[in-house]
């Protein structure tokens, strides 16, 4: 991102602290993309910058398990911690530090969160959306139209969970609404829908979602 040379002003060079175990999830989104595929643990690299992206020699490693109901936004907050820490440890003690470089194996890129990628695909398995739903919190929300009172508007879903489907019904279909979530089927399974979100509304738990907005079985979450 930066010329070598601009990297090669300081006596030490220029230090990076990025937000995955490098190589993995090289790029600008290595939270969410370490979220969305369900990676068990994530960490921070001290890296020493070169001229690529996220390429540079390793100098300290610290890894960090990803919680089961981790967001975007918790494990944000938790590596920003893990971060401070390292930084902290490798600039205390440079000559301590050992250049390692990264392996050729294991490469991936985080790509950037795009807008587009907030529309629900009803036709994936609920394992897949409900990482999703996690890893697009707080930006840029998981979204599905929702029909009420004959208009259409965009209902966020922040808070879901995977489950067997319970009877056959077509993706996007609600297969039942009670106090303990909203269930609608998926490609594979069923998500079970916590936590709504309607247009100038707050985040709500699913028993008080449904006292505003009641939705029935057989209704569909997905465009016309």
């Amino acid at each position: 991102i930066l010329p070598q040379w601009t990297l090669d002003l300081p006596p030490r060079g220029c230090l990076n602290i990025h937000a995955s175990i490098l190589p993995r999830w090289r790029g600008a989104a290595p939270i969410h993309r370490a979220i969305e595929a369900g990676d068990a643990e994530t960490g921070i690299t001290i890296m020493q910058m070169d001229a690529g992206l996220d390429t540079g020699d390793m100098l300290l490693v610290k890894t960090l398990p990803i919680a089961t109901d981790s967001t975007t936004a918790t494990l944000h907050d938790q590596l920003a911690a893990l971060g401070g820490e390292c930084i902290v440890q490798a600039l205390a003690a440079p000559d301590a530090l050992v250049r390692t470089p990264q392996p050729a194996e294991g490469i991936t890129y985080a790509h950037k969160i795009e807008k587009a990628e907030a529309a629900l695909d009803w036709t994936l398995s609920a394992e897949v959306l409900a990482r999703r739903i996690r890893a697009f919190d707080p930006f840029p929300g998981m979204t599905v139209p929702l029909t009420h009172n004959g208009a259409t508007e965009t209902l966020k879903l922040w808070a879901a969970t995977a489950e067997p489907l319970a009877q056959p019904a077509e993706p996007g279909t609600v297969v039942s609404a009670d106090a303990s979530g909203v269930r609608v089927a998926c490609g594979q399974g069923q998500l079970c829908l916590t936590q709504l979100q309607r247009p100038g509304g707050k985040r709500l738990n699913a028993a008080d979602f449904l006292r505003g907005c009641p939705l029935q079985a057989g209704q569909s979450l997905k465009a016309a």
